[in-house]
């Protein structure tokens, strides 16, 4: 089976009512925080008041106890209730935090307080839509919520809307016409709608306003930069330089634009520079990587690492970052390795290089070159408990289950209760065909952290698998997926649930979500060649067992046997 690698939180806490009907029917109560009150005054203003002093105090769970009293003597303080929402967001309880809101717009439908924390639940779960829909509806109520126009800005420029981005950071000048972030947002938009008459404009707007920041300065350079204005890109360097000489960023675009120009020598120059600054100064090197240890730009990252380690050719850091970026870029992995190699044990990137390195020898089919590496390493790091679930997932690869399991069991000794260990433990078994081991470790798992998501859709979809336990399987993965609602991995285990149940309805549409999401996974595709396949739709189940075989699926030959048959 597949493991499901996401990153998800669940929302769950034991709940007991009070004694009595709470705020009207499911505000929850915190397990085992009774309040022991022998004599309290009932007064909603008492409760309130003491549920701020314990805020103060950072008794969050005591602070609930006391608003949910506040509320039952003073059921219509929506006050009360947005504070208690509130509480509950700042501990990831957003269940109970919706529960609350949803009360409040229904007693006031156009509270501003509740709609804004709303929409930023719903942008925390990347719920854009609702997100987007809920900030729209607060700007409409409430012209000058100058926060949400920028984060309902954001939202329409990372789903590249820039039409609708453009319309509102408008309506935001509108109403804040002296707002350097209006002014500079207008011009990044306008550079990715490539009217770069406008985008200047503003730009040169918002440095007007705000003369000491230099982002609307690098936004020009990029317009200056494709339009080749060689002479205001020197002249907006040399400006920039003057007020800050030793600006790290523009530095390092200067050098990188001189070396582009052909003008090797100023190039050389300024990486040396930086080389030798970034043994001093490890800010350097944290902009190399926020600038440059990106997919998009791992190409340029080398040039200027390269360029760097002249200043610097023993320098961990560099060698580190030039062979992640090399490692990261196809057809670059060998020189990778080269760079690796001259990180030095105790350096800050060593235990990273470690992992990097094991990674080559896996990747190129090397697990034994792996082993007798990172066992070299262990004889002089006997208690690192990361080398040793490193053996175990080179022990993996090279089908040494035994082994694999040993090694992860002496990483466990080591750092008891770590999920991650027990994770991987969980999966070895699986390989080894031991499923129930590897259920018993994923609910160890979901001992050591209840919000793991990976073990949740893990014993699901194994359950599923192993066709038994369908009903806890569907309500795990659903807690999965309250979590993750975009995930594909976990929508196809919930649709596989529905198959294994009989309800092939309910599973092909799930599953064709799931195909959305994840569009080259051969065996999701599978998975909805199979469903139509029951619903006695070859045409469709024909359709996607093709698919699958272009994805390279695991099981050629299966896939090829079920579109044969279908054929017949």
């Amino acid at each position: 089976m597949r493991t499901r690698y996401t990153k998800m939180a669940i929302l769950f806490m034991v709940i007991f009512f009070f004694t009595g009907c709470l705020m009207n029917e499911d505000i929850k109560q915190p397990a085992e925080k009774k309040l022991n009150i022998q004599y309290r005054p009932e007064s909603s203003y008492y409760y309130f008041t003491e549920a701020q002093l314990e805020k103060k105090k950072g008794n969050l769970d005591q602070t609930i106890s006391y608003l949910i009293r506040a509320i039952e003597l003073d059921r219509d303080s929506l006050y009360i209730k947005n504070e208690l929402a509130v509480i509950y967001a700042q501990q990831n309880d957003l269940e109970n935090a919706l529960a609350i809101i949803e009360k409040i717009l229904k007693q006031d439908p156009e509270n501003i307080k509740a709609l804004i924390l709303l929409g930023k639940i719903k942008h925390e779960q990347k719920q854009n839509e609702e997100a987007i829909k809920t900030y729209e509806r607060v700007i409409s109520l409430d012209e000058n919520q100058k926060g949400i126009y920028l984060l309902l800005g954001g939202l329409y420029l990372k789903e590249n809307n820039s039409k609708e981005a453009l319309r509102v950071f408008k309506k935001y000048i509108d109403h804040f016409p002296s707002s350097y972030s209006g002014h500079f947002y207008l011009g990044k938009i306008y550079t990715q709608m490539g009217d770069s008459k406008k985008a200047e404009k503003e730009l040169k707007i918002a440095i007007n306003l705000e003369p000491a920041l230099l982002e609307p300065r690098f936004e020009l350079l990029t317009i200056y930069n494709k339009e080749g204005k060689r002479k205001e890109i020197d002249g907006l360097y040399k400006e920039i330089l003057k007020q800050y000489p030793g600006n790290i960023r523009a530095n390092l675009e200067l050098g990188y634009y001189y070396n582009q120009k052909g003008r090797a020598k100023e190039a050389a120059k300024i990486f040396k520079d930086l080389g030798q600054r970034s043994e001093l100064e490890f800010e350097v090197i944290l902009k190399v990587i926020q600038l440059y240890l990106d997919k998009d730009k791992f190409k340029t990252g080398v040039i200027i690492l390269e360029g760097m380690l002249t200043g610097a050719p023993k320098s961990s850091d560099l060698n580190y970052l030039t062979g992640f970026a090399l490692y990261n870029m196809e057809k670059s992995k060998d020189r990778a390795l080269k760079y690796f190699k001259k990180v030095q044990p105790g350096s800050r990137f060593f235990e990273d290089t470690v992992v990097h390195i094991c990674y080559l020898h896996m990747e190129k089919g090397k697990a034994a070159k792996g082993i007798e590496y990172i066992s070299s390493i262990i004889d002089k790091n006997a208690n690192n408990p990361e080398y040793r679930y490193l053996l175990g997932k080179l022990y993996t690869e090279k089908k040494d289950y035994e082994n694999a399991i040993q090694a992860i069991r002496m990483a466990i000794k080591l750092e008891p209760g770590k999920a991650k260990f027990h994770f991987r433990l969980g999966v070895i078994y699986e390989k080894w065909g031991e499923k129930e081991k590897s259920i018993e470790e994923m609910k160890i798992v979901l001992k050591l952290d209840p919000k793991h998501t990976h073990a949740m859709n893990f014993i699901g979809y194994t359950y599923a698998e192993l066709d038994r336990n369908l009903d806890e399987a569907e309500a795990l993965i659903k807690k999965a997926l309250t979590l993750k609602p975009n995930d594909g991995y976990i929508t196809d285990s919930l649709g596989w649930v529905y198959y294994k149940k009989g309800d092939f309805e309910k599973a092909v549409k799930i599953l064709e979500r799931a195909v959305k999401l994840v569009p080259e996974d051969p065996v999701i595709l599978e998975h909805l060649g199979d469903t139509y396949i029951k619903l006695k739709n070859k045409k469709n189940a024909l359709k996607y067992y093709r698919r699958s075989l272009q994805k390279n699926h695991q099981d050629k030959e299966g896939i090829k046997k079920k579109i044969r048959e279908i054929s017949k």
